[in-house]
């Protein structure tokens, strides 16, 4: 599928994703309609009330989120003053580096919201305590990122970043997704959600809806199938282009291709190959191809999707979570394997080179469980982010043969 003129240029623009003005469906202007109305009625209470917004990758999450949050601030600086909300201070939280800097570029076009409304987990944590103040309306976007316990290297010393973010709140909005959770020091599960729905006011709503990857059903349920380790027929062709290929550097041609006719096409890998915070070039080395992992920029006040020159360099999980594609290639490293006696993908866990993702947690059990389906939410999250096509090459070669045949 070949997205039109329109179509491109609007999805181009490195705020279309996230801007407050962008059409919603029935359900998400049901949903925001819903959240309006949640916190008009516990803004004023001492008790933290919790709103819960769950949703598959791609269903639009952080587009209501976005709506919303520009219409308190409208109603907090220049609504009326009967209004509940008149005059409230508000935050948006977002834990991803990335999605931060689109966020602010927004508030550069809106009267109404500031750059300071957007703030990360610790940040703001470490403000309302030091300041002694609860916030009245905290949205958190992505929060099945939020740390679960404490780590110096985020400067976060309580046991529970949603634990601390109630407490400096009136009602809190978040976003979650279980299957998107990628460390151990940021694990949640579905029972971690309910214990806190127990304690507070809350309300629960689903999008369901898929908006980012155009493709019919069969691809989404292929995708689904995989990475619950099953590899279904390949879907009948249609507009959504999904391909395998036997060669990454082949596949890194047509994503180069793809890009210079329609932008934000990008390559992306499993972090199955050496990668370091050392201010040194990291490569990923398959047969024909040779390139460096995406070079750490948090001094861009773009996102590392969004710049031109990114279309020579390979993205993780981390450097794209949260971001809409045009066209995605998807190099599945060596951690990613198949059984073909049990027609399964097999999961090496002691092959993912993501250290910081299973830095040892004495709480948790089952760690081995635990850290595959780490694994298997970061592969979701890769395959779920192409809107027009999905290109897959396995370094495995019996994986490779099985998404071949």
């Amino acid at each position: 599928m070949n997205p039109t003129n329109t179509e491109h240029q609007e999805h181009n623009l490195s705020v279309y994703k996230l801007s407050p003005f962008k059409k919603l469906s029935e359900q998400q202007s049901e949903i925001k309609t819903r959240i309006e109305a949640f916190c008009r009625r516990h803004v004023k209470e001492n008790t933290p009330a919790l709103f819960v917004i769950h949703g598959d990758a791609g269903t639009g999450k952080s587009v209501v989120l976005s709506s919303v949050f520009h219409d308190l601030q409208n109603q907090s600086r220049a609504g009326e003053a009967s209004d509940p909300l008149f005059k409230t201070s508000n935050y948006l939280i977002v834990n991803h580096p990335e999605m931060i800097k689109l966020y602010k570029e927004i508030a550069e076009e809106l009267p109404n919201v500031r750059k300071k409304d957007f703030v990360r987990p610790t940040t703001f944590i470490n403000q309302m305590h030091k300041q002694g103040e609860r916030a009245d309306v905290v949205f958190v976007d992505e929060a099945h990122l939020l740390l679960t316990k404490s780590d110096r290297y985020n400067r976060f010393n309580q046991d529970n970043q949603l634990e601390e973010i109630l407490k400096c709140s009136h009602v809190v909005v978040m976003v979650f997704d279980q299957k998107q959770v990628l460390k151990l020091k940021s694990y949640w599960n579905e029972g971690n959600v309910q214990s806190y729905l127990q304690r507070f006011p809350n309300e629960i709503v689903y999008l369901t809806d898929q908006f980012r990857v155009r493709a019919n059903a069969d691809v989404i349920e292929w995708i689904n199938a995989f990475v619950h380790k099953k590899v279904l027929p390949l879907p009948r062709k249609q507009r959504f282009d999904f391909r395998i290929f036997e060669d990454a550097g082949e596949l890194y041609q047509t994503i180069k291709e793809r890009n210079a006719v329609y932008h934000l096409s990008r390559l992306l890998s499993t972090y199955d190959y050496p990668y370091a915070l050392d201010g040194n070039d990291h490569y990923i080395d398959e047969p024909h191809f040779h390139m460096r992992w995406d070079r750490s920029r948090p001094e861009e006040k773009q996102a590392w999707a969004e710049r031109p020159d990114t279309i020579g360099e390979v993205g993780s999980v981390y450097t794209i979570q949260g971001f809409d594609l045009n066209y995605v290639g998807v190099i599945l490293g060596p951690s990613v394997s198949y059984d073909e006696q049990t027609d399964e993908i097999v999961i090496h866990t002691d092959k993912y080179e993501d250290g910081a993702a299973f830095v040892k947690r004495d709480d948790l059990q089952d760690l081995d469980a635990i850290k595959e389906q780490i694994i298997l939410n970061s592969i979701n999250v890769l395959m779920t982010r192409g809107i027009y096509g999905l290109y897959l090459y396995a370094s495995d070669p019996k994986l490779r043969r099985k998404l071949m045949s």
